[in-house]
């Protein structure tokens, strides 16, 4: 990376007066470490770095002089930087001076600044380490150096992101990494950072680096869809429409064995296509009596092509015959020259070669012979049965091929059966599986209405249970304050009874009649009464607030409209009309707290017991 940065460096135009001292003189060297705060390195005399970066007309073509093979342009996800040199190739950096600044490289012997990966597309670059005191010009003038800069986006810590037009000049920016910038002549600690350059992700250089890889991509898909259409077999010639003239062409090249296989096909599409008619049946049956009359031919091309095979089946017997003799000859040489009388005139070596030549030999006669074998016995066994046949004449092998056709004709008519009976076989499945939805959804739909019922008993049910459970909460009240008045009651008869005696003793001394004992009893009786009336109307409980009294008169006039009554969920839902935020258990308890004006009779049997609500006001009056 370094070196391709040091490539890319060597073509950055920087004018000859900039570089003002002497990168060989090892005095100057020494003093701008110095001032740095850095031990001079390097040896008197020698040059820091290469005559490629110090030469301001540096060929940027140094890659063909090095070996480095360019890298090309349009592989995705590669930049225009040439691949990094060998490790044992060091680099030595300059100092570089600008107006503004002076850039000194650091120590050859530290290791090179580390990067991160470089993200796809990239062209912007991360730049820290910068001066307290560097302004967006001062890293202007030193980045443009690189190339051409698009974007600077400076921020308050000492660091910026740096966008440049093309890919490879982020290499010459990432050169500079590692680099000390020192403001002017000035050696204040704000004057001075080293700089670390890095590769930055952003989102401008990810979409453009995205909308050239689908470019590239498109324009793929482009070749190969050329070289498909190129490469595609062209698509067979169209079948003419029939016609007279078309059908005694054709009629002449069914006749015609070069031109057979064409028109054939032809005929095929025309009976497919439905042009058989009673006008062209007479032509029609002339072409199928022709394709008829080809099958003879070929049958008797057929007959030539086995009288062929059999000639060369016999030739290349009588070949491997002779194979065979001259094998079963060299055999006996070799047997011959293992015998005691020349065997032993030969030495170890000659021996060995004979004995292998001599095995060798045997295994290919072995062979040969079981080869000859095979044959012999395959023409027997064809030998065996043309005996069995009766008459094994050329009509016998006509009447086979007719029998083979006609066999051919039957086995494509089953084959067309069977797939008609898979069809079928296939339609009744299809119904049967429809059925079966048919039958889930009618059971669903019984379920759903099963469920629906038992729902609606369900609700039924609680809401008698509720209404019952009203009926006993009311019971409840009722015997208790009956139980209330009937204590009140037994003791105001003691009260009274205590009265009486007290009166009785009274009147026995002091001699009253017994009119003054009658009015005594009149006076408890009334008193009683009185008491009872005092506690109905306790429990009536009048009237509270100007709504109840309204809300009275309304029900009042809703009841008398209904002579026969009305239960408290119809009378809820006129008076929700009149005012939503009522209750029904408020109208219920506004209806029990008036006994004389309302009264609850209940009506039906069992499931249809209802309980009504009448208006009782206007029993009390009767007419004169």
């Amino acid at each position: 990376m370094m070196a391709g940065a040091a490539d890319g460096l060597g073509s950055i135009a920087i004018d000859t007066t900039q570089l003002n001292m002497s990168v060989t003189d090892p005095t100057a060297w020494a003093t701008a470490m110095n001032n740095l705060g850095m031990v001079p390195v390097g040896l008197p005399g020698q040059q820091i770095v290469s005559d490629s970066i110090c030469v301001p007309g540096f060929d940027p073509s140094l890659n063909m002089m090095t070996g480095i093979t360019p890298i090309n342009p349009m592989i995705p996800g590669l930049g225009l930087v040439p691949p990094p040199p060998p490790t044992e190739v060091a680099v030595v950096k300059e100092i570089i001076h600008c107006k503004s600044c002076t850039l000194f490289p650091q120590n050859p012997n530290l290791p090179p600044p580390s990067t991160r990966e470089r993200p796809p597309g990239c062209k912007t670059v991360f730049v820290g380490g910068l001066p307290e005191n560097a302004t967006e010009e001062i890293i202007q003038e030193v980045f443009e150096q690189c190339g051409d800069i698009t974007a600077i986006r400076k921020s308050k810590k000492n660091f910026c992101h740096i966008r440049f037009a093309e890919e490879f000049m982020v290499d010459k920016a990432i050169y500079l990494s590692g680099y000390r910038m020192r403001l002017g002549s000035s050696t204040d600690k704000k004057d001075s950072g080293r700089l670390h350059v890095d590769f930055a992700q952003a989102r401008d250089d990810f979409y453009e680096w995205e909308c050239k890889q689908r470019m590239r991509a498109r324009e793929e898909r482009h070749r190969r869809k050329l070289e498909e259409d190129r490469l595609r077999p062209p698509s067979p010639p169209a079948i003419m429409h029939y016609s007279e003239h078309e059908a005694a062409l054709l009629a002449e090249k069914l006749k015609d064995d070069s031109k057979f296989s064409e028109a054939i096909t032809v005929l095929l599409s025309w009976i497919e296509r439905g042009e058989v008619n009673r006008r062209s049946s007479n032509q029609f049956y002339s072409m199928v009596q022709s394709a008829n009359s080809h099958v003879r031919r070929l049958m008797n091309e057929k007959a030539t092509h086995e009288q062929e095979m059999e000639e060369a089946k016999e030739n290349f017997k009588n070949a491997l015959t002779g194979i065979l003799t001259q094998f079963e000859q060299i055999v006996a040489v070799f047997n011959a020259s293992t015998r005691q009388k020349a065997w032993d005139h030969f030495s170890k070596a000659q021996r060995k070669n004979i004995d292998i030549w001599r095995k060798h030999s045997e295994e290919l006669r072995n062979a040969q012979s079981e080869q000859l074998m095979g044959i012999r016995r395959e023409e027997e066994m064809e030998m065996s049965d043309d005996e069995n046949c009766d008459n094994p004449t050329k009509k016998m092998r006509v009447d086979e091929s007719a029998l083979a056709a006609q066999a051919y004709a039957l086995k494509e008519e089953n084959d067309s059966l069977r797939w008609q009976l898979d069809a079928y076989r296939n339609e009744v499945e299809l119904l049967k599986q429809e059925k079966e939805q048919l039958f889930r959804t009618e059971e669903n739909l019984t379920k759903d209405q099963q469920l629906q019922f038992l729902q609606q008993t369900m609700q039924g049910m609680q809401q008698q249970m509720l209404t019952i459970q009203e009926e006993l909460n009311n019971k409840k009240s009722e015997l208790e304050q009956a139980k209330e008045e009937q204590s009140h009651t037994q003791a105001l008869l003691k009260v009274l009874q205590e009265q009486l005696k007290g009166t009785k003793e009274l009147v026995e001394t002091n001699g009253h009649s017994h009119e003054d004992t009658n009015e005594i009893n009149v006076l408890t009786v009334a008193l009683v009464n009185q008491d009872r009336e005092n506690n109905i109307e306790k429990r009536s409980q009048g009237l509270k607030s100007e709504k109840e009294a309204l809300l009275i008169g309304i029900i009042s006039t809703f009841l008398h409209v209904h002579p026969f009554g009305a239960n408290i969920e119809y009378l809820w839902s006129y008076m929700q009309q009149l005012d939503s935020k009522i209750s029904a258990n408020e109208i219920e308890m506004l209806l029990t707290r008036l006994p004389r004006m309302f009264k609850q009779e209940f009506t039906g049997v069992g499931a249809t017991l209802e309980k009504r609500w009448k208006l009782c006001a206007f029993e009390g009056i009767k007419s004169p």
